[in-house]
């Protein structure tokens, strides 16, 4: 096994200073000299070898004081680390709380704006809801395009009213207004409130067909083999002519469906039903 080198000069050293006295004593003893040399040799260079090993082992490390200061200043710092991501955690969690209490509102607004919506803009076959009354006065009729309008009665399957249109059809011209009229009658014995949804088909002439008067989205209670006539005022806008996509359209369709009037019922969007 290879000595190191700082080994190898102690020993040297130290049998160096054996042989001397060594050569000493074989020229003054002889023979004997010369055993009693090679065994001083011998000693002097196991004594070196364990004093430069205990030296080596035994040596004091001296302490790392700017490695401490150096972790207690990780730990400070790991600290506020922590307190960052906690007030960044905080932030996000309400954000997030704030979007879901959000979303439930929305979704719960969702139906009476979409159904708004489809009133004023005639989406999905909805009839438009309301009127200019200017409009309506100086609106005029276009004579040359006769539509043929026909009506449409329905209940629900859990709906006992007797429900029908008075007539099945009529013709108008855009720019004119026309009434119909709906009948409805209570078969039963126990008051019975309604409700009813429309549409309109074709679903883009609904835009173009506004009520003045009808009896949708209200509640009508009918008593005890009541029976009612329900009127709808309405007419066709005169632009409905000038629509290219309406060029091959001649016959519009309303169509009523009424539904009991339930706590917590949820009745159809427009033109979905």
């Amino acid at each position: 096994m290879p000595v190191p080198i700082f080994f190898r000069q102690s020993l040297a050293c130290s049998q160096s200073s054996a042989l001397l006295s060594c050569l000493r004593g074989v020229q003054s003893g002889g023979s004997r000299g010369l055993q009693s040399c090679v065994r001083d040799v011998q000693s002097e260079g196991l004594r070196g070898l364990h004093s430069q090993t205990q030296q080596l082992l035994f040596r004091k490390i001296p302490p790392c004081f700017h490695t401490q200061t150096r972790g207690a200043k990780r730990k400070k710092g790991g600290w506020n680390q922590e307190e960052e991501w906690r007030t960044r955690n905080k932030t996000v969690l309400t954000y997030i709380a704030a979007a879901g209490v959000g979303m439930i509102g929305m979704s719960y607004a969702a139906v009476p704006l979409y159904r708004l919506y489809c009133q004023a803009s005639g989406l999905g076959g909805t009839a438009v809801a309301g009127h200019d009354t200017e409009q309506v006065e100086t609106m005029k009729p276009v004579k040359d395009r006769i539509i043929k309008i026909t009506f449409n009665a329905d209940t629900h399957a859990s709906m006992q009213w007797n429900f029908r249109p008075q007539q099945s059809e009529i013709y108008v011209v855009p720019g004119e207004t026309a009434l119909a009229f709906y009948k409805a009658r209570n078969p039963t014995d126990k008051p019975v409130i309604g409700i009813s949804t429309y549409n309109v088909v074709p679903f883009d002439a609904g835009q173009y067909f506004n009520k003045i008067q009808c009896f949708c989205f209200e509640e009508q209670r009918l008593n005890p083999h009541e029976e009612v006539d329900m009127p709808v005022f309405f007419y066709i806008d005169p632009e409905f002519d000038e629509d290219p996509r309406m060029a091959r359209v001649d016959t519009i369709t309303l169509s009523y469906t009424f539904f009991e009037a339930k706590e917590g019922q949820k009745l159809p969007l427009p033109g979905y039903s």
